[in-house]
């Protein structure tokens, strides 16, 4: 099982002093974040793609590329690409450009985003966002899998005889994640791929994504890409520690209360009890994030949101210090001992060149 960190990129005042970073702060402490994550024995960085302030990741080829080069075994992926607004034929290229440079440590994860407005600022039309996802992403698909590509659709220009360069390393096309928070839709297009399905389950109750994760499964299995059980998901997660609880509420609740994604809503009480975020010792993460697999079914990839809300950098190294010593060893043991032997881990790039080559 890959456990990870996955970074929106938000510019967020402290709301314990006031002070907002830098621009360039940001991007470079996401790096920092990164480089740590691989420090600590973390398997995953992944990184959401936003073209909106108080966002900074509207590049995530070139960050991933940098982080790269300063790294050897962490895989880089996307938190969010979106497979609506960018044009699939450059999705292609950018992304078999990083995965040779990064000798096959990608993958991506492609969805529609959260901000309505960049539909308009890329020339689409956000109430033909399901139809774009779908489209697009079946020419990336081919763009990735067939040397020459003769192609017409309805929201791009046709391609004739067009080869996408550099082809994906070895032959072999990044693993794709599909993310939703919310449609049937998506589910289905992992399912009839035989890709990913990630369930960034932060922000609803669980029953809601128990529903989607379970379409995602049946509909795998129709597609005769294994048993239900065999799916590949990966769900999000929010945490914060502390050595005491008390503590750690304490330090959080001005972050929570002041944040643009929860302030105004559900106490930090109600939302920790509602969703996937604790707030607490690193004992109540390991027992909380153990009650997923009872609720969606043997998993494949985890990942924490840590570094959001305006909290300092020096205060998210410390949480993935925590994270990496004493939470992962613990969840790695302990949900590999669960795991059937039957249900497959998360693919690498090593695993689906080993499964051609068998």
């Amino acid at each position: 099982m890959q456990f990870g960190v996955f970074t929106v990129g938000d510019v967020t005042p402290d709301p314990t002093n006031g002070r907002t970073p830098t621009e360039a702060e940001r991007i470079k402490a996401m790096v920092t974040i990164a480089l740590k994550a691989e420090e600590v024995g973390l398997d995953v960085f992944a990184t959401g793609e936003h073209h909106n302030p108080p966002f900074v990741p509207s590049s995530p080829t070139t960050m991933l590329g940098y982080i790269a080069a300063r790294t050897e075994r962490l895989v880089l992926s996307t938190a969010t690409t979106l497979i609506t607004t960018n044009d699939p034929v450059k999705i292609a290229e950018d992304y078999a450009m990083l995965q040779h440079l990064a000798d096959g440590r990608v993958d991506l994860m492609m969805g529609r985003g959260n901000t309505g407005p960049v539909y308009p600022w890329f020339g689409q039309d956000i109430r033909n966002g399901i139809p774009l996802a779908v489209e697009n992403y079946a020419l990336l698909h081919r763009l990735w899998r067939e040397d020459v590509v003769d192609w017409e659709g309805r929201f791009r220009t046709p391609l004739q005889s067009f080869t996408a360069t550099p082809r994906p390393l070895d032959g072999i096309p990044p693993f794709v994640w599909h993310g939703s928070i919310r449609s049937p839709e998506i589910a289905e297009q992992a399912a009839y791929y035989g890709d990913g399905f990630f369930a960034n389950h932060i922000f609803w109750p669980k029953e809601h994504f128990m529903r989607l994760i379970e379409l995602y499964r049946r509909r795998f299995e129709h597609y005769g890409h294994g048993s239900a059980d065999q799916a590949i998901v990966g769900l999000g997660g929010q945490v914060f520690m502390r050595k005491n609880s008390q503590d750690a509420v304490k330090e959080f609740r001005p972050y929570f209360d002041n944040a643009p994604v929860y302030g105004g809503g559900p106490s930090l009480e109600e939302f920790t009890e509602q969703t996937p975020l604790t707030v607490g010792s690193p004992q109540q993460v390991i027992d909380k994030t153990l009650t997923f697999r009872q609720h969606f079914g043997d998993y494949q990839r985890q990942l924490f949101l840590m570094d959001h809300a305006g909290l300092p950098l020096k205060t998210v190294l410390e949480q993935l210090d925590i994270l990496g010593e004493e939470v992962i060893p613990v969840l790695r043991k302990e949900f590999a001992a669960l795991r059937p032997a039957h249900v497959p881990e998360a693919p690498t790039h090593a695993s689906l060149r080993a499964a051609r080559a068998g």
